[in-house]
């Protein structure tokens, strides 16, 4: 109940931290704000207290999820820091501003992610916002690129997820119905290969979906903070999370195989 409630509390931390940092927020946001980071925590709780999982997938095989969770709560930290420097200038403010300028400068070249967010900016939007834009942009997805690469490194370098223990498939992969139809191991290396394709073409993706809906529906305006925030964050963290869950995809489909080719060969020698 303990690492339940310690959960919850995070993520309406997360949910809620852009409203209690930033001063401009209105009375109607914060409620509404205040009413999401409940239903947050409510959810996270509910299936963390629970024996037997839902939705959430490697419950039991951490540091996945931890790792996602660190790197959206970094990322709408930082950019969080960066609006509020705008109203209170700190230090911290100034300096992680200046970072940001220059990841995006390095990262705003042609045809780049970075630059598809800046072109995503509209004509009413002045030169203080688009290079705001650009380091918001460029400070996300430098985070987004930092938590992929730890990953895989934590999958290649300390045997994830198999360290600790056995991997249980059914705890850690809910959703994933093994007797749906077809060799469990060629469905696991399909999803996990449109799982990085997905993650890589969506930096690309989102910024175009954006652009059309708002010449479609109502404009999608970046000039507001939060929905700032909230947009970045998104695009970088959502890229990053179907790369990683693809790796982890490709990594139980690994064991399955290996443990598959272990049990042939014993099969071998028993008939021998």
């Amino acid at each position: 109940m303990v690492k339940a409630g310690t959960r919850a509390v995070l993520i309406a931390s997360l949910v809620a931290m852009p409203a209690l940092l930033l001063p401009q927020t209105t009375a109607d946001a914060t409620q509404m704000i205040a009413l999401l980071a409940l239903v947050g925590a409510l959810l996270t709780f509910v299936e963390y207290i629970g024996d037997y999982p839902s939705i959430i997938e490697f419950r039991d095989a951490p540091p996945f999820n931890r790792l996602r969770f660190l790197a959206l709560f970094a990322t709408v930290l930082i950019l969080t820091l960066i609006c509020r420097g705008e109203v209170s200038p700190s230090a911290l403010s100034e300096g992680l501003r200046a970072l940001g300028r220059s990841i995006g400068d390095v990262l705003d070249f042609p045809y780049s992610p970075v630059r598809l967010m800046v072109l995503g900016a509209s004509a009413e939007m002045t030169l203080e916002q688009v290079d705001m834009i650009r380091t918001h942009a460029g400070i996300a997805y430098l985070v987004s690129m930092l938590a992929t690469v730890a990953f895989v490194l934590i999958v290649r370098v300390l045997n994830w997820p198999i360290r600790k223990g056995a991997f249980n498939f059914w705890v850690n992969l809910p959703l994933f119905d093994p007797t749906a139809g077809g060799d469990v191991l060629r469905r696991l290396k399909r999803d996990a290969h449109v799982n990085i394709a997905l993650g890589f073409l969506l930096p690309f993706l989102i910024p175009a979906l954006m652009k059309l809906a708002s010449e479609a529906f109502a404009p999608i305006s970046l000039a507001n903070v939060h929905s700032l925030i909230w947009i970045t964050s998104a695009w970088a963290f959502l890229p990053a999370s179907l790369i990683m869950r693809g790796v982890a995809l490709m990594r139980i489909a690994e064991l399955i195989e290996e443990k598959r080719r272990r049990a042939y060969a014993q099969a071998d020698l028993q008939a021998a």
